[in-house]
């Protein structure tokens, strides 16, 4: 059974047809989407996270706010760029809003993307050791984050006040949170370091790599190689990994006006440079849901994930990705389920 859920990525723009119209607006409705979603039957709320932009750039506040409104739903990032996060003040927040949330945080992390400013970590006064790379430095700020949630003390104690000078861990502690980390990769080398680490694979709607093949085929061989690499490093428990995919079914008359040009285009992938590597970006999966689920079906990197997660036009209000999400749940992914696909394994 596939889960699905949802990636926002929180954009807001005062301008004509836009129901997203400041900050606020978008950390709001990013709360009440997952109430929204909960209800029709989805599985996760999902947030992307840039800096320097009109986007979620905070999103533990709206997440750990989610998670009061809800019961059930996975509440997560799609991704946090480690590049500019302090590890310790990071594991403060994601293990208070797991707490919060009951066990449901599912936190995706990685090296970052192309941000609107340049080495804006620097600005967050996260400077690379010398000899370090920014992508070092992601990896490096990862490595502590994990530790200091699977409770590792970092700080000597003060003997005067706590009677021990043991190294203190940071609070507050959740209990399994340590499982529920995600990498977001972005090649089938960085998958296979992913599965190294014990961390589970989130892979967007692009990979900074190109062979020619198609995106589908190009991130199932993604996913083979990462299963691989876990069943070799002898991880005890089952890794998640989940797929991005635009979808947007065509179900009235709002959705017609909105997407139905683009629906009779035909959709194919897309291949350009992305901050200096020739990338494969995946097509969009726009028209009739039963037109949609069929070619889903028919994805094998949707096939070999356990998890979809569809990025949701959210300037358009919450209102109507609830009712996209509803027709995904009800009309596109019990076909999904119900086909089989060979593996690329």
């Amino acid at each position: 059974m596939t889960k699905l859920g949802f990636l926002s990525f929180g954009n807001w723009m005062g301008v004509t047809g836009s129901r997203t119209r400041t900050g606020g607006e978008a950390l709001l409705q990013g709360v009440e989407l997952a109430v929204a979603a909960e209800e029709v039957g989805v599985d996760g709320a999902y947030y992307r996270v840039h800096h320097f932009a009109q986007n979620h750039s905070n999103p533990f506040p709206m997440m750990a706010a989610a998670a009061a409104r809800t019961s059930r739903i996975e509440l997560g990032t799609g991704v946090i760029d480690m590049r500019y996060e302090n590890p310790w003040s990071l594991a403060e927040q994601a293990g208070a809003t797991d707490l919060i949330s009951g066990g449901r945080l599912q936190l995706g992390i990685s090296r970052g993307s192309p941000e609107a400013v340049v080495d804006g970590w620097r600005s967050f006064d996260q400077i690379p050791a010398e000899g370090q790379t920014d992508a070092d430095m992601a990896r490096e700020h990862t490595d502590l984050f994990r530790r200091a949630i699977d409770g590792e003390g970092f700080a000597p104690g003060n003997p005067r006040v706590i009677g021990t000078s043991t190294p203190q861990p940071v609070t507050p502690q959740s209990p399994g949170l340590y499982d529920r980390i995600w990498w977001g990769a972005g090649t089938r080398a960085t998958a296979v370091w992913t599965a190294e680490q014990g961390m589970n694979l989130m892979s967007s709607t692009l990979l900074t790599e190109d062979t020619g093949v198609p995106f589908d085929e190009l991130q199932a061989e993604q996913i083979a190689m990462f299963r691989s690499a876990w069943a070799a490093r002898g991880w005890k428990r089952e890794p998640r990994v989940s797929v991005s995919r635009s979808i947007l079914p065509i179900i009235d008359e709002e959705t017609q006006y909105y997407f139905g040009v683009q629906a009779q285009a035909e959709q194919t992938d897309q291949v350009g440079i992305l901050d200096g590597s020739r990338s494969r970006f995946g097509r969009s999966y726009i028209g009739a849901p039963d037109v949609i689920a069929a070619e889903l079906a028919r994805d094998a990197a949707v096939q070999a994930a356990d998890t979809l997660l569809v990025t949701v036009p959210n300037q358009l209000g919450v209102e109507f990705n609830a009712r996209l999400l509803e027709a995904i749940v009800r009309d596109v992914m019990p076909v999904v389920d119900a086909e089989v696909v060979p593996s690329l394994a």
